[in-house]
């Protein structure tokens, strides 16, 4: 019997530049022609979304975009997608991609500097996933994110949620995980949940890391209610908490954490 060719890699192209998206998208045309690319993303939600969707082999990030940034897309990719950053960052930045072999790519891209990161991922899609990646993922991550999520000199105590004319004075201590919900925050409490408009990003960079971590790109939780982990047969990683009935799904770059647990 003839073997079945393996299927063309995909891509996904994320940048809220479109001319720049698409000036990357032919040179990969010209360097990878067996690579489809099957969605150019104008802004972080829309590269989640796309890259969730099509789960490709390969995500062009760019760093600065709105909505997520691509180190947030980053942090919720659930699959084996490689992600080629597209940034202006400065050369500390750049030697940490280069030491946790992730890729990246400084605009303007260069036609030779493309082809040497083509020849990476070509190998790299062609093998079998590497057991690092995981681990190699979420320490860079954590290393160009770090500084915005380190604990403040006096971290959050109390949440404020206004309902109507009510407003909730809310311990921190109590919370038992904050979730995005589209515009919103969730602050899920044992026996009730309130709504905030503090995003994620900002509400991580005012708590203290001792007690809450970020799990995913939408997701904090209080390690106090943390009453452990489960592995499903794709080998994705949830925890459960305790007062909360649902498994909350953790991203492979936070994978790490509970490693050392």
């Amino acid at each position: 019997m003839t073997p079945r060719p393996n299927p063309a890699p995909r891509a996904v192209i994320a940048d809220d530049e479109p001319h720049l998206a698409q000036a990357l998208q032919r040179q990969i045309a010209r360097l990878w022609p067996e690579l489809q690319v099957v969605a150019l993303a104008r802004n972080g939600l829309e590269a989640a979304e796309a890259i969730a969707t099509h789960e490709p082999e390969v995500a062009f990030l760019d760093i600065q975009m709105p909505g997520l940034t691509g180190l947030e897309v980053a942090q919720g990719i659930e699959g084996r997608t490689r992600v080629v950053f597209v940034t202006a960052f400065d050369e500390y930045a750049v030697q940490a991609f280069e030491q946790s072999a992730l890729d990246y790519l400084l605009k303007p891209v260069a036609d030779e500097r493309l082809a040497r990161t083509v020849t990476k991922l070509r190998a790299a899609t062609a093998g079998a996933p590497d057991a690092q990646d995981d681990t190699r993922l979420g320490a860079v991550l954590k290393r160009l994110i770090g500084s915005s999520t380190a604990s403040p000199a006096t971290p959050l105590r109390w949440i404020r949620a206004s309902v109507g004319e009510l407003t909730h004075q809310i311990d921190v201590r109590d919370v038992l995980f904050f979730h995005a919900d589209e515009k919103y925050t969730v602050v899920q409490l044992s026996d009730a949940e309130h709504l905030i408009r503090t995003p994620i990003v900002d509400l991580m960079a005012q708590l203290d890391t001792e007690q809450f971590w970020q799990i995913h790109r939408s997701t904090i939780i209080n390690l106090e209610y943390l009453a452990g982990t489960r592995r499903d047969e794709a080998s994705r990683l949830f925890v459960r908490v305790r007062g909360h009935e649902r498994e909350l799904p953790v991203s492979r770059a936070y994978v790490p954490l509970f490693k050392a647990m």
